[in-house]
């Protein structure tokens, strides 16, 4: 389930520091969040695709050692990005 070119960019702009950011934490976040709801949809329907699963559990992983990651250096961005992606906060 990849998500549009259009909408990616979006989310990039969103969360970007300066114009040329693509890779910082928060936009990675950001774009990995979107791919994980959009591959939970696809769950949803078809339960016994395992394949996808573990593609699912790999994105949520990595998201989770991303705001790991940000947590630990910027702890007011963690807050920020949680909120606007409606994550829940760990303390």
């Amino acid at each position: 389930m990849p998500i549009l070119k259009e909408r990616k960019w979006e989310l990039i702009r969103s969360f970007q520091h300066h114009d040329k950011d693509t890779g910082s934490p928060e936009v990675q976040i950001a774009i990995l969040t979107e791919r994980i709801n959009k591959l939970t949809e696809h769950m949803k329907q078809n339960k016994k695709d395992l394949h996808s699963r573990r593609g699912l559990i790999a994105m949520v992983n990595k998201r989770k050692a991303l705001l790991d990651y940000l947590k630990r250096k910027n702890y007011q961005k963690y807050l920020e990005v949680s909120e606007k992606l409606n994550l829940r906060v760990k303390n």
